[in-house]
């Protein structure tokens, strides 16, 4: 039997994976305005570029979360 939705602890987990993701985004970004070192910058800017792939992919799955208990 196939479930088109996703688990409760599914969802928690994309949730948690999300918010990990987002916070290193918003840390490779912020890190970028006072580095100095150009080779450590591109770094920072190809995790924000996968960062960004990764969020836009996670946030795919929540056309599949479940968000109410039902029985």
């Amino acid at each position: 039997m196939e479930n088109e939705s996703l688990a409760f602890h599914e969802t928690m987990e994309t949730h948690e994976i999300l918010n990990v993701k987002t916070i290193g985004l918003m840390r490779s970004k912020l890190m970028q305005g006072i580095c100095f070192d150009n080779d450590l910058k591109a770094l920072m800017e190809k995790d924000v570029q996968q960062s960004i792939a990764a969020i836009n992919e996670l946030k795919g799955f929540y056309k599949e979360a479940r968000t109410n208990y039902e029985k």
